[in-house]
């Protein structure tokens, strides 16, 4: 979500790379709120921070609460968003669709500011 988000907020004016330690894919959940804003991260794929080129990285930003954070070498400004992983979270749809959103929205106001 959070590459979508910065894409969506920074246009061309900025190259956005998402990646973690332990790429899988993207929720289906995410892909499903993006869509609420008009943001499409079905075509996303998840993947590994060793494929980034740390020489190329302005500003790291990482976005974990109770997993292990990726480490990222370089000498690229690091920001650290301890937001939970929504896919974590157990409960009915509603329930889980509403964490995503909450997440989602935490997101898009930290990029704002960023």
């Amino acid at each position: 979500m959070a590459e979508g988000l910065a894409r969506e907020f920074y246009g061309i004016e900025v190259s956005v790379q998402s990646a973690g330690s332990l790429p899988s894919s993207v929720n289906p959940m995410a892909i499903q709120v993006m869509r609420e804003l008009g943001i499409d991260i079905s075509r996303q794929t998840s993947k590994s921070v060793d494929i980034i080129d740390a020489g190329k990285v302005d500003t790291v930003v990482t976005l974990c609460a109770e997993e292990v954070c990726p480490l990222f070498l370089g000498h690229a400004r690091h920001e650290h968003w301890p937001i939970r992983d929504p896919a974590t979270c157990s409960g009915d749809e509603l329930k889980r669709r509403s964490v995503f959103r909450e997440v989602r929205d935490e997101i898009s106001n930290r990029i704002k500011d960023l």
